[in-house]
């Protein structure tokens, strides 16, 4: 009798999501005693709502996770980081494989601290025999990291920075037009958190002047939104 695994791809590329399947299946013809069942999504509101629907009877085994995402519609999910930290909530055993093209130190240990991936790949390293190595390795129960994403551990970072979703929602929200002074009808902070927080994210990407501007230029160019 065959057991079920199933897998949901979470990105915005429809041709990366096909390499996604095309890997799956190659993997797949060696476990025979496994039915593999795919089911994708483009969005944070597509993946939001796959998430929402789980169960303990329905969930998935393997979720690949792209970090830069089109945001669900009411904004609160910015990311697929957001999205990762509802697996996590939700199916605390599922095996999450991040991918991402940014290789920035602050953006990759924020991800590790926050889901602590099984898998995580940079898009730039990424071939056919890769996925299909990642994925053996996390059906095996092993971790798989890309040789980008090796050498910066083995770099030791030091930084103890990294951004939660609340600073997530404020770099989002900014980026959108919000302005600072409405920014808590959308957050549960005063405008004096709100403004430390502002001041932490300028000081973590470098930005000497007080420009909402910058900021946001800084945070899209490293992949925090």
């Amino acid at each position: 009798m065959q057991s079920e695994l199933k897998i949901l791809i979470i990105d915005d590329h429809p041709m990366i999501i096909e390499a996604y399947k095309s890997a799956v299946n190659r993997v797949a013809a060696n476990f025979q005693n496994i039915k593999f069942t795919i089911d994708t999504a483009g969005d944070c509101e597509a993946g939001d709502q796959k998430i929402k629907n789980c169960n303990s009877t329905k969930k998935y085994n393997i979720v690949f996770l792209d970090v830069k995402l089109p945001p669900s519609l009411n904004g609160k999910i910015v990311s697929g980081e957001d999205l990762g930290l509802k697996v996590r909530n939700k199916m605390p055993g599922t095996k999450i494989i991040v991918s991402t093209m940014f290789d920035d130190n602050h953006r990759i240990k924020s991800i590790f601290k926050n889901l602590n991936p099984e898998g995580f790949l940079i898009k730039s390293d990424v071939t056919t025999d890769i996925l299909i190595n990642a994925i053996s390795a996390i059906l095996n129960n092993q971790t798989y990291y890309s040789e980008t994403v090796n050498q910066l551990l083995r770099k030791q970072l030091t930084s103890d920075f990294t951004l939660d979703d609340i600073d997530r929602q404020i770099l989002y929200l900014i980026s959108i037009g919000t302005k600072t002074k409405d920014l808590p009808e959308f957050l549960p902070l005063s405008i004096a958190g709100i403004e430390r927080r502002k001041r932490n994210l300028k000081a973590l990407l470098k930005i000497e002047n007080n420009s909402n501007k910058e900021l946001i230029k800084a945070a899209h160019e490293k992949g925090f939104i």
